[in-house]
């Protein structure tokens, strides 16, 4: 590469917003395209509510925080959230009228798999789809949600299932990077959560992330698929949430009515030049929003 080449690249990477000044500034700006971003959390911690929201999002012209583009979103278990996405894509529409179509479903193509060797056949296909143009908007975001079930029994815990496990997690990365950088797309993946038994200086002296342990619904944690998995991901956005009880006088009540109250925390793990960063967030109808503190 020479110093004329260099001059010639683009000063930053493309960035899909979130929508939220507060949970963008974490980010750096956002979600950044050319690399693959994983959102590791327990169940109901809004890893799910966060892909959708991106998916509809990606469809604002880059001067709206958008990527001009389409959306590919590959779901792993349970059904998949149509009835929250079109919710999410009408109160976009009404936003962004002239902006977002009036379906904005047509631009999100969504495919289940059922294991990793099915997920790399249809990520073949997704090459050849995108190559062919013939989408209304140009393919610019891949949602995999969520890569750990591809794994939670397909695999033994042996020394030879273990080494094809690693493998696969490497063809797996490789092949989303190269198709990130070749259409310059925004990749996210979602991860599960494990219960964490061990030192609080991480795992055999690894810190996880910039936290030496992860807390969520008061447990211990650490990302599902270890290390191996880790070192296959640019960036790692953890999603905790914690219940808190709280008493609320109610008029005429005899006493106080205890409620559980949920609060919620968005923490940037590692990303490539970006520091540590969190704050609190609630889910609204239209997404993830950030609490400013």
């Amino acid at each position: 590469m020479t110093p004329q080449n260099l001059m010639l690249l683009p000063l930053s990477t493309p960035k899909l917003s979130i929508g939220c000044p507060i949970l963008d500034h974490c980010l750096g700006g956002g979600i950044p395209c050319n690399s693959i971003t994983e959102l590791v959390g327990e169940s109901g911690s809004g890893k799910t509510q966060l892909c959708l929201q991106l998916t509809v999002r990606a469809q604002l012209p880059p001067s709206h925080g958008g990527l001009g583009g389409s959306s590919i979103y590959i779901f792993t278990e349970f059904s998949f959230s149509f009835r929250r996405l079109q919710q999410l894509g009408n109160l976009y529409h009404a936003s962004y009228p002239n902006l977002i179509g009036l379906e904005p479903l047509e631009d999100i193509y969504v495919r289940g798999v059922h294991d990793a060797e099915e997920l790399i056949n249809v990520l073949g296909d997704i090459e050849a789809f995108i190559a062919i143009d013939h989408t209304r908007l140009p393919v610019k975001l891949i949602v995999i949600d969520s890569i750990a079930a591809l794994f939670r029994s397909q695999y033994q815990t042996t020394p030879a299932d273990l080494k094809r496990r690693s493998e696969m997690f490497f063809n797996i990365s490789a092949t989303l990077k190269g198709l990130a950088n070749k259409f310059g797309l925004a990749v996210v993946v979602t991860n599960q959560v494990v219960d964490f038994i061990g030192p609080h200086d991480g795992v055999n002296g690894v810190r996880l992330g910039n936290l030496e342990s992860l807390n969520t619904s008061g447990r211990r944690v650490s990302p599902a698929l270890g290390l191996a998995w880790a070192h296959c991901i640019n960036s790692r956005v953890f999603l905790a949430r914690h219940e808190q009880s709280i008493g609320v006088n109610i008029r005429n009540a005899p006493s106080t009515t205890i409620c559980s109250q949920t609060h919620r925390t968005f923490h940037l793990l590692f990303a490539p030049h970006v520091a540590y960063a969190s704050a609190e967030f609630v889910i609204r109808k239209e997404g993830l929003v950030g609490v400013s503190g």
